[in-house]
């Protein structure tokens, strides 16, 4: 029976159990040993990060070739015109990449949303907008490269979702651990539609 760890990571933290230069990682957060990340998400990103002790399952989610859609909420400092949404969900030409069409979204603050610590920086003379993005591919940076590519920097990037498994319930630094049956339940709830 394959584990899967579904952790919210704080702001900060790095995606590994080791330090670099004394910053916070998964060891601070996660109990359970032999649990390895399926994926990464950035010290400056918070959310849903999976971990797992099956192998075969962590490659399967981490790998982009599989798709598993990745549902994100950013929070972006300007006005998120029609133009701009059309060509976040449109392939975008990020230099060394070409991204694939998404799905994005302009959407109120969303209702689960915790503090940040430490809060964002917010110039008051300019607004910003929250953006529902679903991704199924994860290039290193990516949604914070496509939405300054169109005009709109990210200030905030929260992961709510992998496939079926989302952050509800979770505050910052929670942990739920999912036992499954059969690696393949797991990875065939990771590749149904992120909400």
């Amino acid at each position: 029976m394959s584990r899967i760890v579904l952790l919210n990571k704080p702001f900060g933290v790095l995606s590994q159990f080791t330090s670099e230069g004394g910053q916070r990682t998964l060891a601070q957060y996660v109990a359970e040993s032999g649990v390895y990340a399926a994926g990464r998400l950035d010290a400056d990103s918070e959310g849903l990060l999976l971990l797992t002790d099956d192998g075969a399952l962590q490659h399967q989610l981490a790998s982009p070739k599989h798709k598993a859609p990745k549902t994100y909420f950013a929070q972006v400092e300007g006005v998120a015109s029609e133009m701009a949404l059309i060509a976040l969900r449109s392939t975008l030409d990020l230099g060394d990449f070409v991204t694939q069409p998404c799905e994005a979204e302009e959407v109120p603050e969303p209702g689960w949303l915790w503090a940040r610590d430490p809060p964002i920086r917010v110039r008051k003379a300019i607004p910003t907008a929250w953006l529902r993005i679903v991704l199924r591919e994860g290039k290193n940076r990516q949604v914070r490269r496509m939405t300054a590519k169109v005009g709109l920097p990210t200030l905030r990037l929260i992961r709510w979702s992998v496939g079926d498994w989302t952050l509800a319930g979770l505050s910052p630094g929670e942990r739920r651990v999912e036992v499954l049956a059969e690696a393949e339940a797991g990875v065939n709830k990771a590749f149904r539609r992120g909400r």
